[in-house]
Protein backbone atom coordinates (compact mmCIF):
# COMPACT_ATOMS: atom_id res chain seq x y z
CA UNK A 1 0.00 0.00 0.00
CA UNK A 2 2.87 2.44 1.06
CA UNK A 3 4.50 1.97 -2.30
CA UNK A 4 0.93 2.84 -4.45
CA UNK A 5 1.47 6.34 -1.93
CA UNK A 6 4.61 6.99 -2.97
CA UNK A 7 4.11 6.69 -6.63
CA UNK A 8 1.18 8.69 -6.27
CA UNK A 9 2.62 11.92 -6.98
CA UNK A 10 4.11 10.55 -9.69
CA UNK A 11 1.07 10.09 -11.35
CA UNK A 12 0.01 12.97 -10.58
CA UNK A 13 2.77 14.95 -12.45
CA UNK A 14 2.58 12.85 -15.71
CA UNK A 15 -0.97 13.16 -15.38
CA UNK A 16 -0.06 17.12 -15.45
CA UNK A 17 2.22 17.02 -18.27
CA UNK A 18 -0.38 15.15 -20.32
CA UNK A 19 -2.70 17.23 -19.82
CA UNK A 20 -0.63 20.41 -20.57
CA UNK A 21 0.49 18.53 -23.46
CA UNK A 22 -3.08 18.01 -25.40
CA UNK A 23 -4.56 21.33 -24.06
CA UNK A 24 -1.71 24.05 -24.51
CA UNK A 25 0.85 22.82 -27.02
CA UNK A 26 -1.79 21.87 -29.29
CA UNK A 27 -4.42 24.55 -29.43
CA UNK A 28 -3.62 27.41 -31.64
CA UNK A 29 -2.87 31.09 -30.00
CA UNK A 30 -3.88 33.09 -32.33
CA UNK A 31 -7.44 31.71 -31.77
CA UNK A 32 -9.73 34.84 -30.33
CA UNK A 33 -12.85 34.30 -29.01
CA UNK A 34 -15.50 36.78 -30.69
CA UNK A 35 -18.59 35.37 -28.92
CA UNK A 36 -20.04 39.08 -29.45
CA UNK A 37 -19.77 39.17 -33.14
CA UNK A 38 -23.07 38.71 -35.18
CA UNK A 39 -25.23 39.71 -31.95
CA UNK A 40 -26.59 42.64 -30.62
CA UNK A 41 -24.07 45.10 -28.72
CA UNK A 42 -24.70 44.96 -25.07
CA UNK A 43 -27.54 47.17 -23.49
CA UNK A 44 -25.80 48.64 -20.95
CA UNK A 45 -25.47 52.13 -18.96
CA UNK A 46 -22.21 53.49 -18.58
CA UNK A 47 -21.60 57.28 -16.50
CA UNK A 48 -19.69 59.72 -19.55
CA UNK A 49 -16.15 61.05 -18.70
CA UNK A 50 -17.13 64.65 -18.85
CA UNK A 51 -19.67 64.96 -16.44
CA UNK A 52 -20.14 61.40 -15.25
CA UNK A 53 -23.88 61.20 -16.16
CA UNK A 54 -25.09 57.84 -16.85
CA UNK A 55 -25.74 56.97 -20.65
CA UNK A 56 -27.01 54.14 -22.37
CA UNK A 57 -24.21 52.70 -24.87
CA UNK A 58 -26.57 52.28 -27.52
CA UNK A 59 -27.40 56.16 -27.72
CA UNK A 60 -23.55 57.22 -27.67
CA UNK A 61 -22.63 54.64 -30.23
CA UNK A 62 -25.05 55.69 -32.99
CA UNK A 63 -23.61 53.25 -35.44
CA UNK A 64 -21.74 52.74 -37.62
CA UNK A 65 -18.99 53.59 -35.27
CA UNK A 66 -16.24 51.71 -32.84
CA UNK A 67 -16.38 51.32 -30.09
CA UNK A 68 -12.81 51.17 -28.16
CA UNK A 69 -12.04 49.76 -24.89
CA UNK A 70 -8.88 51.63 -23.48
CA UNK A 71 -7.16 52.64 -20.53
CA UNK A 72 -4.33 55.39 -19.19
CA UNK A 73 -2.09 52.57 -17.85
CA UNK A 74 -2.02 50.18 -20.88
CA UNK A 75 0.93 50.77 -23.24
CA UNK A 76 -0.40 49.10 -25.88
CA UNK A 77 -3.57 51.77 -25.79
CA UNK A 78 -0.86 54.42 -26.31
CA UNK A 79 0.78 53.00 -29.48
CA UNK A 80 -2.62 52.65 -30.72
CA UNK A 81 -3.68 56.51 -29.69
CA UNK A 82 -2.25 58.09 -33.49
CA UNK A 83 -4.39 55.78 -35.09
CA UNK A 84 -7.00 56.28 -33.57
CA UNK A 85 -6.41 60.21 -34.01
CA UNK A 86 -6.38 59.16 -37.96
CA UNK A 87 -9.81 57.61 -37.65
CA UNK A 88 -11.29 61.14 -35.75
CA UNK A 89 -10.18 62.80 -38.68
CA UNK A 90 -10.96 60.36 -41.34
CA UNK A 91 -14.79 61.12 -39.60
CA UNK A 92 -15.34 57.55 -38.43
CA UNK A 93 -17.42 57.87 -35.16
CA UNK A 94 -15.39 56.24 -32.23
CA UNK A 95 -16.91 55.53 -28.69
CA UNK A 96 -13.85 55.60 -25.83
CA UNK A 97 -14.87 53.27 -22.98
CA UNK A 98 -12.42 53.72 -20.05
CA UNK A 99 -11.89 50.31 -19.29
CA UNK A 100 -11.12 49.65 -15.29
CA UNK A 101 -9.51 52.85 -15.20
CA UNK A 102 -9.85 56.11 -12.66
CA UNK A 103 -11.73 59.01 -14.82
CA UNK A 104 -9.29 61.47 -13.85
CA UNK A 105 -6.57 59.57 -14.75
CA UNK A 106 -8.23 58.66 -18.27
CA UNK A 107 -8.90 62.25 -18.54
CA UNK A 108 -5.16 63.17 -18.30
CA UNK A 109 -4.70 60.38 -20.59
CA UNK A 110 -6.93 62.21 -23.44
CA UNK A 111 -5.61 65.41 -22.47
CA UNK A 112 -1.49 64.73 -22.88
CA UNK A 113 -2.64 62.49 -26.23
CA UNK A 114 -5.77 64.02 -27.69
CA UNK A 115 -9.06 62.98 -27.43
CA UNK A 116 -10.12 60.97 -30.45
CA UNK A 117 -13.63 60.03 -29.27
CA UNK A 118 -17.11 61.43 -30.15
CA UNK A 119 -18.40 59.88 -26.79
CA UNK A 120 -16.21 58.67 -23.52
CA UNK A 121 -17.71 56.54 -20.91
CA UNK A 122 -16.10 54.93 -17.81
CA UNK A 123 -16.26 51.35 -17.03
CA UNK A 124 -14.98 51.71 -13.74
CA UNK A 125 -15.76 48.41 -12.30
CA UNK A 126 -14.98 46.06 -15.92
CA UNK A 127 -18.54 45.21 -16.04
CA UNK A 128 -18.96 46.50 -19.85
CA UNK A 129 -15.68 44.64 -20.47
CA UNK A 130 -17.17 41.03 -19.15
CA UNK A 131 -20.46 42.07 -20.98
CA UNK A 132 -18.39 42.70 -24.64
CA UNK A 133 -15.76 39.85 -24.01
CA UNK A 134 -12.93 42.11 -23.39
CA UNK A 135 -9.50 39.97 -22.74
CA UNK A 136 -7.17 43.02 -22.70
CA UNK A 137 -7.23 46.38 -23.65
CA UNK A 138 -6.96 47.67 -26.38
CA UNK A 139 -9.67 45.78 -28.15
CA UNK A 140 -12.22 47.68 -30.77
CA UNK A 141 -15.08 46.38 -31.55
CA UNK A 142 -17.29 47.48 -35.06
CA UNK A 143 -20.69 47.89 -34.59
CA UNK A 144 -23.11 48.39 -37.24
CA UNK A 145 -26.18 50.72 -38.25
CA UNK A 146 -28.76 47.79 -36.73
CA UNK A 147 -26.86 47.84 -33.56
CA UNK A 148 -24.80 44.38 -33.73
CA UNK A 149 -21.52 43.58 -33.63
CA UNK A 150 -19.43 43.21 -36.99
CA UNK A 151 -16.21 42.77 -35.94
CA UNK A 152 -13.58 42.03 -33.18
CA UNK A 153 -10.24 43.74 -32.94
CA UNK A 154 -7.71 42.19 -29.73
CA UNK A 155 -4.58 44.58 -29.35
CA UNK A 156 -3.36 48.00 -30.94
CA UNK A 157 -4.74 48.91 -34.35
CA UNK A 158 -2.32 48.95 -37.33
CA UNK A 159 -3.14 51.50 -40.16
CA UNK A 160 -4.38 48.91 -41.81
CA UNK A 161 -6.44 48.07 -39.51
CA UNK A 162 -7.78 51.21 -39.26
CA UNK A 163 -8.36 51.31 -42.92
CA UNK A 164 -10.05 48.33 -43.10
CA UNK A 165 -12.61 49.11 -40.16
CA UNK A 166 -13.12 52.59 -41.46
CA UNK A 167 -14.23 51.18 -44.67
CA UNK A 168 -16.35 48.50 -43.06
CA UNK A 169 -17.76 51.33 -40.73
CA UNK A 170 -19.20 53.21 -44.20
Amino acid sequence: MSRWLAALPLVALVALGGLFYFYALRRDPQVQPKALVGREMPDLTLPTLAEGQPVRLRSAVQGPALVNFYASWCAPCEVEHPVLMGLKGRGVRVVGVAYKDAPSNAQAFLTRLGDPFAEVLVDRDGRAGVEFGVTGVPETYLVGADGKVIEKHTGPLTEADATRLANRAR
